[in-house]
C-alpha cells in the first residue's frame, strides 16, 4: 500500500484528550499524559490517532465549542507540546489527525465577540447568521441537540445555534469563513497532522434565506449543494500535504453519503449505519453489503465504526434485551443491560469488526471492554441532557477517564466503583482479557493487510455470518465466523484457528456470541 494511502486500511485510534491520561494528577486528560501512553498506543498496533478537539474552549460542549484553532487550551497543554506529541507519536509510527469543527465557533471566538460589540447591520455580523427582532424565532428549525436552535442577544437580534447557544453557526457563504478555514487546515499540516476528522460535515451550508422546513424540499441545513464545492477546495490543500479528509456525515441516503466520496472531495467518511444496526446476523449484513456496494463506484474505502465519543459504549448496547443497535432518539436513562452477554457480544464484534476491508476506528477504551456509566444526573456536565429536557442522559457516560493502574484519585466525571477492575496494566497481564484480544487481533489484521475484497460465504446455519478474504501477495484465504444463533457451529473442515474472541466448546465448535478468524 503507497503510504500515500495509508487511510485506505488504517486502524484508527480516537483519543478523547480530556479522559485519555492525566499527566499532572489534576483530574483532567492532557497532552503529558497522551505523550506518557504512546507505547501504549504503538504496543496496542493502531496506524493513526484521532485526536478531539484539544483547542482553547470553554468547554460548553466538550471542546466541540472553538475559541481558537492556533491555541491548545491551557488545560491539555501548549502549541509546542501538540507539536512534540505529533512528532513523537510519527517515531513510533502513528500519525496524527486533529479535529476541525467548521459549522460553528464557540461564543468567545474573538468573530464573535466582535459581532457582538458591533451591533445589528455590521459586517462583523455577517459571518454569523443574525436576524432582526421579532417576537418569535426566525424559523420553525430545531437543533441538533433538540429544542430552539435560535438564541437572543442582548441588542434583540437572534442568532443561530444548530448546537448549544454557546455554538454560533458560521455563515459558510461568507469568503472569510471559507478562507480562515483553509488557513486552520495549512496551519496543522504544516505542524505534521496527517490529516483532519471534519465534525457535523453535513451542516455548514444552509439553505438561502433560511427557509422553514418543508417536507416536500429539501432539508434547509442538511446536506447542501454547496458543501462538495467547499470540500474540493480542501481536498486540493489536503493533497499538497499527503494528508487525508475524513468526514463525519450522518446521512441516510447512501447514494448521496457516497457523493461526498468523490475522488476530488473527502478521502472517507464515518459509516455510521453499522453502528446503528442492532446485534443480529442480517441486519449487519446488509450494512455491510450496503457499505461496500455504496463505496465501491466512487473508489473510496469503507470505514467501520462500533463506538465513538457521543455513542453508548458497545459493552453496554450489546447486553441490552431490545435496541442493541444505536439511535440519539433511543438513549434513556435506567435502560437495563446484561453485560457478560455485552462484552461476549463486544469480543466478537470486535474480530467481525476488524476482519472488514477498509479502515477501523477504535474508541479509547473499547479496547478495555468498558460499559456506560450512569452519571449522577447533578454531575452531568453534557449539554445534549438539558436541550433534550432531562430525558436524554447526555455522552458522558461514554467519556469517563479511562483507567490505567486503578481508580484515580481525582477525575472531572465520577468514576464509578469497581473502574479498576478494567485496568489496562491488570488486562496486560491477562492473556484473556479484552486488551490481549484486541492486541492480538490487530497484529493478525497488520500482517494480513493486504488481503483482498470480501466474499460472502453461506453458511449451514442462517444465524452464522461467514466471509472470506484472499491475499493479494501469496494467495492465502482467511475467514471470519461470528455465530449468533443458540446451536454450536462447527468450523470448516482444513482450516488453522488464527484467533477467536472466546473459548470454543469441549467439541471444538463455535458457541453463540462468538467469532473466530482461520487460515484455509
Amino acid at each position: 500500500m503507497p503510504s500515500t494511502e495509508w487511510w485506505r486500511s488504517a486502524a484508527i485510534y480516537q483519543v478523547y484528550v480530556r479522559s485519555f491520561a492525566d499527566g499532572n494528577g489534576d483530574g483532567t486528560g492532557d497532552l503529558a499524559g497522551v505523550r506518557a501512553r504512546l507505547p501504549y498506543l504503538a504496543e496496542l498496533g493502531v496506524d493513526a490517532l484521532w485526536f478531539t478537539p484539544w483547542y482553547l474552549s470553554p468547554l460548553a460542549d466538550g471542546g466541540y465549542d472553538v475559541a481558537d484553532y492556533r491555541t491548545i487550551d491551557p488545560a491539555f497543554g501548549s502549541l509546542r507540546e501538540a507539536e512534540q506529541l505529533i512528532a513523537e507519536a510519527r517515531r513510533l509510527g502513528l500519525r496524527c489527525i486533529v479535529d476541525i469543527v467548521p459549522n460553528h465557533v464557540s461564543d468567545q471566538h474573538e468573530w464573535f465577540k466582535s459581532a457582538l460589540a458591533a451591533g445589528p447591520g455590521s459586517p462583523e455580523r455577517e459571518l454569523f447568521h443574525f436576524r432582526p427582532y421579532s417576537a418569535e424565532p426566525p424559523n420553525d428549525w430545531v437543533g441538533e441537540f433538540g429544542g430552539v436552535p435560535w438564541s437572543r442577544t442582548e441588542d434583540g437580534e437572534w442568532y443561530l445555534h444548530l448546537f448549544a447557544p454557546e455554538q454560533p453557526d458560521l455563515n459558510w457563504s461568507h469568503p472569510k469563513v471559507r478562507q480562515e478555514h483553509e488557513d486552520v487546515l495549512r496551519f496543522w499540516f504544516e505542524r505534521g497532522a496527517s490529516g483532519v476528522r471534519i465534525d457535523s460535515a453535513a451542516l455548514l451550508a444552509k439553505a438561502d434565506g433560511l427557509p422553514p422546513m418543508d417536507p416536500a424540499r429539501p432539508h434547509p441545513f442538511h446536506d447542501q449543494p454547496e458543501l462538495h464545492d467547499i470540500y474540493r477546495s480542501w481536498r486540493r490543500i489536503a493533497d499538497e500535504y499527503g494528508a487525508a479528509l475524513i468526514g463525519e456525515i450522518w446521512l441516510p441516503d447512501a447514494e448521496r453519503f457516497a457523493r461526498y466520496l468523490r475522488p476530488d472531495e473527502l478521502h472517507t467518511a464515518f459509516n455510521f449505519d453499522f453502528l446503528s444496526r442492532p446485534w443480529d446476523p442480517a441486519q449487519l449484513w446488509e450494512s455491510i453489503d450496503l457499505t461496500l456496494s455504496t463505496h465501491a463506484p466512487v473508489g473510496a474505502p469503507a470505514t467501520w465504526v462500533l463506538a465513538n465519543h457521543d455513542v453508548t459504549r458497545t459493552v453496554t448496547r450489546y447486553g441490552r434485551a431490545e435496541d442493541t443497535g444505536f439511535a440519539f432518539e433511543r438513549k434513556r436513562f435506567g435502560v437495563p443491560t446484561d453485560l457478560e452477554l455485552g462484552t461476549r457480544r463486544a469480543r466478537a464484534a470486535a474480530l467481525l469488526t476488524l476482519a472488514l476491508p477498509g479502515s477501523v476506528y477504535l474508541y479509547q477504551g473499547e479496547e478495555l471492554g468498558l460499559p456506560e456509566v450512569d452519571i449522577p444526573r447533578e454531575r452531568i456536565q453534557d449539554p445534549m441532557y438539558a436541550r433534550s429536557g432531562e430525558v436524554d442522559p447526555g455522552r458522558d457516560g461514554c467519556r469517563v477517564p479511562l483507567p490505567w493502574d486503578g481508580t484515580p484519585e481525582r477525575s472531572w466525571l465520577p468514576v464509578p466503583p469497581g473502574w479498576s477492575a478494567y485496568a489496562a496494566e491488570r488486562q496486560a497481564r491477562d492473556p484473556e482479557s479484552m486488551l490481549s484480544l484486541y492486541r492480538t487481533a490487530l497484529r493478525l489484521r497488520r500482517s494480513l493487510g493486504d488481503a483482498g475484497p470480501l466474499r460472502r460465504l453461506r453458511a449451514e446455519e442462517p444465524r452464522v455470518l461467514c466471509f472470506a478474504r484472499t491475499s493479494e501477495r501469496d494467495g492465502t484465504t482467511w475467514l471470519c465466523l461470528a455465530n449468533f444463533g443458540p446451536d454450536d457451529v462447527a468450523l470448516p473442515a482444513d482450516t488453522e484457528l488464527l484467533l477467536a474472541s472466546g473459548p470454543l466448546s469441549p467439541r471444538g465448535k463455535l458457541p453463540q456470541d462468538t467469532a473466530v478468524w482461520l487460515r484455509v
